[in-house]
């Protein structure tokens, strides 16, 4: 493989698990933060406000693995070499 392509690939990796990490990550935390001010103002909604607050998590997280995939892709099965 040629060096250029492998230092290229090493850093597009490092930049789409970089990515794929910080926007889930700074979602889940606003996600959570206005979970825990409507379960804070409505005791009553809890149930409904944690089950929408887990879905959106797992989606959010998958959008991670999403990043996680590529990155492996890059590094182990290489398309550009």
């Amino acid at each position: 493989m040629d060096p250029l392509v492998q230092a290229a690939s090493v850093l597009a990796a490092a930049l789409a698990i970089g990515l794929a990490a910080i926007g889930p990550g700074i979602g889940q935390g606003n996600a959570s933060g206005s979970a825990v001010e409507g379960i804070a103002r409505q005791p009553e909604a809890e149930g409904k406000i944690r089950g929408t607050l887990l879905l959106t998590l797992a989606f959010m997280e998958s959008l991670t693995i999403y990043g996680l995939v590529i990155a492996l892709v890059l590094l182990f099965a290489n398309p550009f070499a």
